[in-house]
């Protein structure tokens, strides 16, 4: 049986219509890539529409419909959050986009926490860690307070709401490496030697960062939350999740190839990554098949330097796959002339709004969350 299959051989296995397969791609049931005969086609994994399949033949026993949502499945908790609905990212049922425009993310975070809290900053308030390394500084601020911080379980939703906006203040200030006033883009910007101009274009990136519905650091905030841990430490959960490679570390991977199609060109670049069967990184996302809205409005705000140029109009016109928020990130930084790890800085502390939200939502339920494992080992005994 062949590895790949034609979009017409995948429907007809699974019985299915064109729209429902590519749901089934959209949300990573389903692996596709370009046909290498016809970039503006593509092939869908043989294995994976047999599983499918027999999926379908066998029913849908609860373990294994738990087991599916883990991985871009179906939703599994209750949030009021945000969602994405017909290819646009909501919070609280606001366009994210279109408050880009104009917000802040002061703003964003108390919409995500339900409008309750301000920032209770002390002009007196504790330096960050004297640490070189400004992702050391993040995760030693919140480690510290979450190693003080009393728990969270059974404390007003007023106190936590006022709690989380300080924690943000904390966090930028350890990314910053220094106390300050103002908004956090304008802090941020201070700190990199941006202009007028680069802070603005790091508010719009910081509010459209502020949350991603159940992603895979905001899981994490919310587990430690259900067991009462302190807002910091919920905070610190989430900073741990975000620190690896297939998360807020994607933004090093994009970097790398942009810097790959810089010494031998974009398209060539492209053209062995597919050879090989390799993902491109800094484009596609599960979630938005029409391509990534949060890209699109940060790019909107900048003409991306000349190698990202090139490599976006490579990757879109061979694979038809659109830019994503994190090609956007590092192009932004890149433009800018912002640190080395600036992207992951901006990402921690705009999904650190999105973090404690969540905590206090999931807070509120008063549930643990605490799935069981579907064992595979040796049998007992």
């Amino acid at each position: 049986m062949t590895e790949w299959l034609t979009a017409a051989e995948a429907m007809e296995r699974l019985g299915v219509r064109p729209q429902t397969l590519y749901a089934y791609v959209s949300r990573s049931r389903i692996e596709a890539r370009p046909d290498p005969d016809e970039p503006r086609k593509s092939l869908y994994r043989a294995a994976d529409v047999t599983r499918l399949k027999s999926r379908k033949t066998r029913g849908r026993k609860a373990s294994l419909v738990a087991e599916d949502a883990i991985a871009w499945g179906e939703p599994v908790l209750a949030s009021a959050i945000t969602t994405v609905i017909d290819g646009k990212l909501y919070y609280r049922g606001r366009d994210a986009a279109e408050l880009a425009e104009t917000w802040t993310l002061e703003n964003v975070a108390r919409l995500l926490r339900g409008g309750d809290g301000v920032k209770l900053k002390s002009p007196k308030a504790e330096p960050p860690p004297k640490l070189a390394n400004p992702r050391a500084r993040a995760f030693a601020a919140l480690a510290a307070r979450a190693g003080s911080d009393a728990p969270a379980r059974g404390r007003a939703p007023l106190a936590l709401a006022a709690e989380a906006a300080g924690l943000l203040d904390v966090l930028t200030d350890a990314v910053a490496g220094q106390t300050g006033q103002g908004p956090v883009h304008a802090r941020l910007a201070s700190a990199w030697a941006c202009d007028r101009q680069g802070a603005d274009l790091i508010r719009r990136c910081l509010v459209l960062l502020a949350d991603h519905e159940l992603n895979a650091s905001t899981f994490a905030a919310r587990v430690a939350a259900s067991t009462g841990a302190s807002l910091a430490a919920s905070a610190l959960a989430g900073l741990s999740a975000l620190s690896g490679p297939l998360h807020g570390g994607m933004a090093a991977r994009v970097v790398n190839f942009v810097g790959e199609a810089g010494r031998v060109g974009a398209e060539p670049a492209v053209r062995a990554r597919l050879a090989q069967g390799l993902p491109i990184p800094g484009f596609g996302h599960p979630l938005y098949p029409g391509g990534d809205p949060r890209a699109r409005a940060m790019l909107a705000g900048f003409e991306p330097p000349a190698t990202y140029a090139a490599v976006q109009e490579a990757v879109e016109r061979l694979t038809g796959e659109p830019a994503n928020v994190d090609f956007a990130l590092t192009a932004l930084a890149e433009r800018l002339g912002l640190p080395v790890d600036a992207a992951f800085l901006m990402f921690a502390t705009a999904r650190c709004a999105g973090w404690l939200a969540h905590a206090l939502e999931q807070l509120q339920t008063g549930h643990l969350i605490r799935p069981r494992a579907r064992y595979v080992g040796p049998a007992p005994g």
